[in-house]
């Protein structure tokens, strides 16, 4: 049975920063309110033209080149938003056509902010079942369209930003092992976007009393949160046959920092050993844990045999984890060029769609 190891990774967010102080000037907040109850100083904030599909090709593009892996050589492409650009198509599928992943299937997981480890364990489980090789799993995020703006409660915590991890099948022991993946959809009300659905369709009334931003149950999710995430931890440790002690590092979803503290204590673990960075990102839901993973390899932090798990919770309610061992990229002896194939793929994604434009054309006057 192959192993599915994570061989690249990039991450790409928006260069405008919105800081706590100019939160203050547009809701009643300040900068050390915000910093004591969620440890955010700064989050990025997506402009004109960037949209969850543009920032998770920017970054599935920038794990292929890390992995040197071309993307005519990816089998699936599944991506998790809580933010997607359409109810359909799915974001996955303008990623795959952007990227130019010919090849692949594409699909979309709606998780919240778990959907990344869930679309890890996917990815995961068909590699090393031998149904692929080679998967993209991309968490990207355009929240800060979601949010309203006068809810202090709400629109402290949320950032834009994506980041991708490249999976392939190997024989060398190690990559992605067991997970678990979990709900409880009783909560479900307690963390939502109530509008824009099939239920709730948008409407005067839906637009007038906000229910098309999110709305959040902060004690609730804070209660639920703080006992789901040390448990998911040692669920997916036995079921890899690992240990607490034998973990060099935690890299949890960037929700708040006391969520993250709290997990601490209860797995009795310092917090060195937890990558945060979600003081200068804010909660990007499910980019939090692939940017976290980017920063940390940039840093140094995270080496080859190193034993982690990637742990996370979200609206659903979800939560869940994944338990790894650091490799790294394969060694490979030629080298790809993702962005030219990607030029290419474009290419012909412009011509299919001339193609198709012209056909419709000619159709329409056989029937006239």
């Amino acid at each position: 049975m192959p192993y599915a190891h994570i061989t690249g990774w990039g991450m790409s967010v928006p260069d405008k920063v919105m800081t706590n102080d100019d939160l203050s000037k547009i809701v009643d907040t300040n900068d050390e309110w915000i910093r004591e109850r969620t440890g955010i100083r700064e989050r990025r904030i997506a402009r004109d033209g960037q949209f969850p599909s543009t920032l998770g090709t920017e970054a599935c593009l920038r794990a292929l080149r890390v992995a040197n892996v071309a993307p005519s050589s990816v089998d699936l492409v599944i991506c998790s938003s809580s933010s997607p650009e359409y109810i359909f198509p799915a974001t996955a599928c303008l990623i795959q056509d952007q990227i130019g992943a010919s090849s692949a299937g594409a699909f979309d997981i709606q998780a919240a902010c778990t959907g990344f480890i869930f679309s890890l364990n996917l990815a995961a489980q068909s590699i090393r079942s031998g149904t692929i090789k080679t998967a993209l799993v991309v968490g990207t995020e355009t929240l800060s369209r979601f949010m309203n703006w006068k809810d202090r409660s709400t629109c402290i915590l949320f950032g834009d930003g994506a980041g991708a991890f490249v999976l392939q099948a190997s024989d060398e022991p190690g990559g992605v092992f067991e997970g678990v993946m979990r709900s409880d959809g009783s909560g479900g009300d307690l963390l939502s976007i109530p509008a824009g659905g099939s239920r709730h369709p948008a409407t005067d009334i839906t637009l007038h009393t906000a229910m098309h931003y999110v709305q959040m149950d902060g004690k609730e999710v804070y209660r639920f949160a703080t006992k789901v995430m040390a448990q998911a931890t040692r669920d997916a440790l036995a079921r890899s046959n690992m240990k607490l002690e034998d973990l060099d590092m935690i890299i949890p979803h960037q929700a708040n920092v006391r969520i993250i503290e709290a997990a601490a204590r209860a797995l009795k673990m310092p917090m060195d050993k937890f990558v945060v960075n979600l003081d200068r990102y804010g909660n990007t839901s499910t980019a939090s844990i692939p940017i976290a993973t980017v920063e940390a390899v940039e840093q140094g932090r995270l080496k080859r045999g190193d034993k982690l798990v990637f742990v996370g919770f979200g609206g659903g309610l979800t939560w869940g984890a994944s338990a790894a061992q650091w490799t790294g990229p394969l060694p490979t002896l030629q080298k790809v060029n993702p962005d030219r194939e990607a030029l290419f793929g474009r290419l012909r994604s412009q011509l299919r769609r001339a193609v198709r434009h012209a056909e419709g054309i000619l159709n329409r006057r056989e029937l006239d």
